[in-house]
């Protein structure tokens, strides 16, 4: 067996074997269209990489792709040390082969490459809908995940924003939010987010559905960042930096009016330590345990923290 990374055919190939598990609501050639166009995203040109497990024959056993992603380690002085990360998403046996070891040999190999490849390893993280175990063969090791959703409405009153975000604010605004003060974290770039944007422009295109007003808003110091998951019916936040919970409660009650005139059904945001404790007060704020989307973290190197201790914003999710 062999690892390798697939041609543009045989990408395409994958597409077309893949729709099952993840293509609705869309056709098959829709499905295909989204997956050709995300990978001619910046961001993917930038450090995606799709790979094939293969047998000796040159049947295809698996299959996954890769993300480069920006991560920092903090030394003891408090300086942060930029290193490289890699997050794994796509992870697929077609129905007869599965049972036979053929996604972990494939992990396992492919972590081992990472961590060839990379001038400054760090991490490879993922995000499981499937479970932990079946990843913890590979070594990664699993984040509690938990949810806060608020139903769509155009709530009155409130203290107002200062101002909603465009596609074109997306880097200033993620200048302006503070990084996590923890030993070791991930952190999107703008072209990063704006693959997220990306994927609401296709699904608002090949849906026929309108896009929210905003990708985002902006209180005092206090800054968000979402982003319409049209597949779903949600308003989903990438990023939330309040300073406050009078400004984290006008940011999604914005979020809230922007996702009820888009005709989404809910806002969506996955809880960190940070911020959540200011969400308890947040009129209709329910807190549940996130069912799928996993986040798992395996070490590339010696002496990162626990992955329990790793933030994970939604805006690291591929």
């Amino acid at each position: 067996m062999s690892l390798v990374l697939a041609t543009d055919a045989q990408k395409a190939q994958r597409d077309a074997v893949t729709h099952a598990a993840w293509g609705s609501p869309l056709s098959v050639p829709q499905y295909q269209e989204r997956e050709a166009r995300l990978r001619a995203h910046p961001w993917s040109r930038e450090g995606m990489n799709t790979w094939l497990w293969l047998a000796d024959d040159g049947r295809v056993l698996a299959s996954c792709e890769t993300f480069h992603t920006d991560s920092f380690l903090r030394g003891p002085d408090g300086q942060l040390a930029p290193g490289d990360s890699y997050a794994i998403a796509s992870v697929f046996t077609e129905e007869p082969l599965r049972g036979r070891g053929h996604a972990t040999r494939m992990m396992d190999a492919v972590a081992a490459e990472l961590e060839q490849v990379a001038p400054r390893p760090h991490s490879v993280v993922l995000f499981s809908d499937v479970g932990a175990p079946l990843y913890r063969r590979s070594g990664y090791v699993e984040v509690p995940a938990w949810d806060w959703q608020l139903d769509a409405v155009d709530a009155p009153g409130g203290r107002p924003v200062d101002g909603g975000l465009q596609e074109t604010d997306v880097a200033a605004a993620l200048a302006r939010m503070r990084k996590p003060d923890v030993p070791f974290f991930l952190w999107p770039s703008a072209t990063q987010v704006d693959w997220h944007l990306e994927r609401e422009r296709i699904y608002a295109e090949l849906l026929s559905r309108p896009r929210p007003r905003s990708c985002g808003a902006v209180v005092g110091t206090s800054t968000a960042l979402w982003v319409m998951n049209a597949r779903y019916g949600e308003l989903v936040v990438l990023m939330l930096d309040a300073r406050d919970a009078s400004s984290a409660e006008a940011l999604l009650t914005e979020a809230r009016r922007v996702a009820h005139h888009a005709g989404l059904k809910r806002v969506v945001w996955w809880e960190e330590a940070a911020t959540a404790p200011l969400l308890t007060g947040v009129p209709g704020a329910v807190r549940v345990q996130r069912d799928g989307s996993l986040p798992m973290l395996r070490p590339l190197r010696p002496g990162l923290p626990p992955a329990p201790e790793v933030p994970f914003p939604r805006a690291l999710w591929v």
